[in-house]
């Protein structure tokens, strides 16, 4: 199970990324100031980097004289099996394991210089460094630049203070221990660090007492005073260290060695072996491990509630400024892509029925299609009269033997084209109700308020493509009715032809029937039989003209309504994006940082919530 340093290790890089770090001047609600940390502070040549070193076993911080450490070093130590390889990571550099420690050392001075340059100046922006060994414990040190009275050549003369604005601005957090690190060689009340942690934490609570350098104190003189808390008292116990000494660091002395020779320090002195189980730096690591470890738990519901308050904050401003959009033409097009999205899904909304006016086009096929079809002349077209006259048209100078089958089918062929007409208004109607869908999910697409250029170029390449489809649809559609003109449905007639001669004959004379096969029954029964027929094709395209238009212009407009915008703004350069998306570059920066924020808080809630249920 992860432990709750690491969760906050991770949570720190992540706002790091984001510009929100410990001693930053952030514009927006700080999540790492609400996370629990150890800062180490002390003067030059205290011993600080010396510390450091022996509780990661490693050689790895730059060393010299003058101001070394120019900018917060967050140091996260992961602890891993025994019997694994020692190995350094840095979060601006990505996918880069560093097993030799000098290289990380050469890293932490380039890396400083790129953002100081070579001058000597500092900044607040931290180097994040990991470092996974069997040989630690899960911790996190802030390494601040040591504190400093005069400043040397090459060095802005206000040097003294920013340092000290610097490494104020990270301890006087509440959420800030503080590791005052003070050289016993020296009297305490001239330790920079400890005059420092006790303006910023009069009472001592968040104020770890460390004393170095305890074997270069005079003969026959010892820290006990100061260790034992008579001299200068902390909530804490203080914390005596014998760090490598200098020859030591030359002879390149094994860090493990180190630790040993440490340990035997404190358990072979006369003076400090009574304390011997509580000294050392192995002592000091696994002590703020623990104490870091239980005040993250104590302060996570205060955390999560500093999350979910600032969440709510932030939503509000996005809710007032709007979304996100970048300043570089790939988030640009990013930007535009994804309103184009929630247009898209807003519409698809429209048709499904997630929102109203996709119904519409139901009633188009469910009661405009039948009624218009209804109300076709065919009365007219079949009356008696007009029968008459088509069929003896088609039989030119020779009346018809037996069935007049070329008059049928020019009868058919005439009522059918009326289907034409419904088909069309069918496709058209559909049309209407498409492009004014298209117009209400612009309008109800809260993302594309701000950006009219950009509501006009969706508008016309929406209804441009509606356009394409309508067209498509109107070809299906009409193809449908010329199909069924083409090409009669024989089984049909020939039904009829049998169920006439099954039925008996009503009259025996032969007089009779020659008079009627010429005679208004004659034409009654072809204009029943014609109409018989455009009532079956009738019934065919009232259920295919809707298939066909749903296939051709619906379904089309479901899927790929954009896709020759999304063609056309994949291929635009930086300077049309820009022309879509023409905001206030202030507020388009603003809305920036609160997305990212934003993203970056929800991320933090939903991780300590599940690291809080898994225990």
């Amino acid at each position: 199970m992860e432990s709750l340093i690491g969760l906050v290790n991770r949570i720190q890089r992540a706002c790091t990324s984001l510009g929100d770090y410990g001693g930053g001047n952030n514009a927006l609600s700080s999540l790492w100031e609400a996370l629990p940390t150890v800062a180490v502070v002390g003067g030059q040549s205290s011993g600080k980097s010396s510390v450091l070193e022996s509780i990661v076993g490693r050689d790895f911080l730059p060393r010299g004289s003058g101001i070394v450490t120019r900018r917060p070093l967050v140091l996260q130590l992961h602890k891993t099996e025994n019997g694994t390889e020692d190995y350094a990571e840095f979060l601006h550099i990505s996918n880069r394991r560093f097993t030799n420690f000098s290289l990380v050392r050469k890293e932490i001075e380039d890396e400083t210089d790129r953002i100081t340059g070579k001058n000597k100046q500092i900044s607040p922006v931290p180097i994040h460094l990991s470092i996974f060994s069997p040989n630690v414990v899960n911790l996190t040190l802030i390494d601040l630049p040591g504190l400093t009275k005069v400043a040397v050549d090459g060095q802005p003369e206000t040097i003294v203070e920013d340092i000290e604005s610097m490494v104020r601005s990270y301890v006087s957090k509440p959420n800030c221990l503080i590791l005052a690190i003070s050289p016993a060689n020296q009297d305490i009340a001239t330790s920079d660090a400890i005059k420092l942690a006790k303006e910023v934490d009069p009472t001592g609570d968040r104020t770890f007492g460390v004393l170095t350098k305890l074997d270069l104190m005079d003969k026959g003189t010892n820290a006990l005073d100061v260790i034992e808390g008579r001299s200068y008292r902390l909530q804490h116990p203080w914390v005596g260290i014998v760090n490598r000494s200098q020859a030591d660091i030359n002879k390149n002395i094994d860090m493990m060695v180190a630790r040993r020779q440490e340990r035997e320090y404190f358990e072979t002195s006369p003076d400090y072996s009574h304390l011997a189980s509580k000294m050392g730096s192995e002592y000091l690591a696994k002590l703020l491990s623990k104490l870091l470890e239980s005040v993250i738990r104590a302060r996570i519901p205060n955390i999560l509630s500093l999350i979910t308050r600032s969440i709510e904050e932030l939503e509000r401003e996005l809710d007032h400024l709007g979304r996100p959009v970048a300043i570089d033409a790939g988030a640009q097009l990013y930007t535009i892509l994804g309103m184009c999205r929630a247009f898209e899904k807003i519409f698809k909304e429209h048709l499904d029925g997630g929102r109203p006016g996709g119904a519409r086009i139901y009633g188009i096929f469910d009661y405009q299609l039948p009624a218009a079809i209804k109300k076709l002349p065919f009365d007219h077209h079949l009356s008696l009269e007009n029968v008459k006259r088509i069929v003896s048209e088609s039989e030119g100078y020779q009346p018809h033997l037996i069935a007049p089958e070329l008059g049928y089918r020019r009868l058919i062929e005439r009522s059918l084209n009326h289907f034409r007409g419904p088909a069309e208004a069918s496709v058209n109607a559909v049309h209407f109700v498409l492009k004014e869908l298209v117009r209400k999910s612009i309008a109800e697409t809260e993302e594309l308020k701000r950006f009219p250029s950009l509501q006009i170029e969706l508008t016309a390449a929406a209804n441009a493509s509606l356009e394409k489809f309508r067209e498509e649809s109107m070809k299906s559609v009409l193809r449908l009715v010329d199909m069924e003109a083409s090409y009669l449905t024989v089984d049909f007639f020939r039904k009829l032809t049998q169920e006439s001669q099954s039925q008996p004959s009503l009259s025996s004379s032969p007089t009779t029937t020659t008079t009627d096969a010429y005679g208004e029954g004659h034409w009654r029964k072809i204009a029943s039989n014609v109409a018989a027929y455009i009532r079956m094709v009738a019934e065919t395209l009232v259920n295919t003209i809707p298939k066909s238009v749903v296939h051709c212009q619906v379904r089309q407009a479901k899927l790929s309504l954009l896709s020759y915008l999304y063609t056309q703004i994949s291929q635009c350069q930086g300077k049309k994006l820009g022309q879509l998306l023409d905001e206030n570059p202030a507020l388009l920066e603003r809305r920036l940082q609160c997305a990212k924020r934003l993203e970056l808080y929800k991320k933090a809630r939903d991780e300590i919530d599940a690291a809080v249920w898994a225990r």
